[in-house]
């Protein structure tokens, strides 16, 4: 296993094309595609009481309409690489923007739960093909060193900060407006962001004929289905659960045999050398670990400020303000600085021991906590953590790819992401609540019993997730063995053509 390392020769001197003069302006609509896809996981959340009552969902039904979304996007998403690569990223691009919108409109407009759920897996599939067609185009248009770290710094502190834009958002429509709305406020970013995009973008594709490895795709949907489905699962039937056991052992086997299959076919749909290399590897590591601590915590701080605080749902969005600062304070203002100078490693490992730090913080709260010694120095120093580990890695696991596997790429990168999400709500959630119950039952009844049950089961939730992010830390710092970037462009080597992709 290698390691990539930046070319020493600009695009320039390569042979490369001329930059796209409009990089800059289409930066603003690829971010404001990552939003709308990030702010999806999330907004619904805070909505979901009010759907429940509006549609009459049952309880055991309301998950769906978090996991419908959540099933087809990380199922889809490697599928939906390799689409941008061989269509066309812009293509792939503008058809996901509006399929998006299409299919938010169909749920806005739901009258009865299984057309909402329909428009959410649309949603889902829809961007599992955006996401990363935008990852990709970042790539391919900013490859100059210090424009490549400034554009991956914006995109990854909307890829942190989103998921608390989402909460926000979506207390506000829901308090001021409808439910409704946390679906039809993606039509007016959709079609903002694919008109600018059709102006400022230029098409880039793989060369050759676009023949999908079939049999890869059909093994890898299955395993992210299967993976995806049991965590979402494990949230209310517990880890031990048969059907969970059962799901998470169908996905790893499935998975096995994706890799063996990949491993031997011409143009796989995989590359392998994109994750066995070790540098790489470790960054899609280090960008899953955190989305096991950034998304799970999400959820517990919603529930501690809702149910512990007595937080109105805006009230409780408005209290996601300083991560969402704090993000891209060290996104844009520090690492985006940084990235040129620094080796990945380092800053990788300090953005995530500050999230472990963080979250050990969160596991100090108590029953009466204030908010400003409490959740949001947590917050505070989460959002610095995280805005510091997702650009660098984001930046450092797309880069030294040939061109014509960057969505492919790209769409690793966003899977390590959903991944590590699913996995981290499902099991803070599990941790949480196993805790409370155990509480309860060991302690005398009182009138805060419940909320001092359901606080004990944060701390300790809140502790797993610090020690998981620190343990991981080390983990991907040793796997990072590149050193400090170079001041040349910090692109792959020339992209290399790619054949038709042969059908094992």
């Amino acid at each position: 296993m290698g390691t990539d390392h930046p070319p020493h020769t600009s695009p320039a001197s390569a042979g490369e094309p001329a930059p796209n003069p409009h990089r800059w302006a289409a930066l603003t609509f690829i971010a404001l595609a990552q939003l709308m896809i990030v702010l999806d996981i999330t907004i619904v959340n805070i909505a979901l009481p009010s759907v429940q009552d509006d549609l009459g969902i049952s309880d055991g039904d309301r998950q769906w309409v978090i996991t419908g979304y959540t099933l087809a996007f990380g199922s889809l998403l490697l599928f939906g690489g390799r689409i941008a690569d061989y269509t066309g990223r812009k293509r792939a691009f503008l058809i996901a923007l509006f399929g998006f919108a299409a299919a938010s409109a169909l749920g806005g407009a739901a009258s009865n739960f299984e057309t909402l759920i329909a428009a959410r897996v649309l949603q889902g599939g829809f961007g599992a093909l955006l996401a990363p067609a935008a990852l990709s185009l970042l790539s391919v248009n900013f490859t100059e060193a210090r424009e490549r770290a400034k554009a991956f710094s914006v995109f990854g502190g909307i890829a942190v900060g989103g998921g608390a834009i989402g909460l926000l958002a979506g207390g506000v429509l829901t308090d001021y407006l409808d439910w409704r709305w946390c679906l039809y406020v993606n039509i007016p970013i959709a079609l903002s962001a694919a008109i600018g995009a059709y102006a400022a973008l230029t098409e880039s594709r793989s060369t050759g004929r676009p023949r999908f490895d079939l049999p890869g795709l059909l093994l890898v949907t299955t395993s992210m289905v299967a993976i995806v489905y049991a965590t979402s699962e494990a949230e209310s039937d517990g880890w031990g659960s048969g059907t969970v056991i059962g799901f998470l052992a169908t996905g790893s086997v499935l998975l096995a045999a994706f890799l063996v299959v990949e491993a031997r076919v011409a143009q796989p749909l995989l590359p392998l050398r994109l994750v066995l290399d070790r540098g790489r590897g470790g960054a899609v590591l280090a960008i899953g670990i955190v989305a096991i601590g950034m998304f799970g915590t999400f959820l517990l701080m919603t529930y501690y400020m809702q149910a512990v605080k007595g937080y109105s749902p805006i009230k409780t969005g408005v209290a996601f303000l300083p991560i969402i600062a704090s993000t891209m304070i060290a996104a844009a203002g520090i690492a985006a600085r940084l990235i040129p100078k620094v080796p990945p490693r380092a800053l990788i490992g300090a953005g995530m021991l500050l999230v472990a730090t963080g979250l050990v913080w969160f596991s100090t709260v108590e029953y009466d906590t204030g908010y400003a010694e409490g959740v949001m120095i947590a917050m505070i120093v989460l959002g610095l953590g995280a805005g510091l580990v997702m650009p660098v890695a984001m930046n450092y696991a797309t880069q030294g790819v040939a061109e014509g596997d960057s969505g492919i790429a790209s769409a690793t990168v966003q899977t390590g992401s959903q991944l590590g999400g699913s996995i981290g709500i499902a099991l803070l959630n599990t941790i949480a609540a196993s805790a409370t119950a155990d509480y309860v039952a060991s302690h005398a009844p009182g009138p805060n019993l419940e909320a001092e049950a359901m606080v004990d089961g944060f701390i300790q939730a809140s502790a797993w997730a610090a020690g998981i992010i620190a343990v991981g830390a080390l983990v991907a710092v040793g796997l990072i063995n590149t050193p400090r970037p170079t001041h040349q462009a910090a692109s792959a080597a020339p992209a290399q053509p790619v054949g038709p992709v042969e059908i094992g």
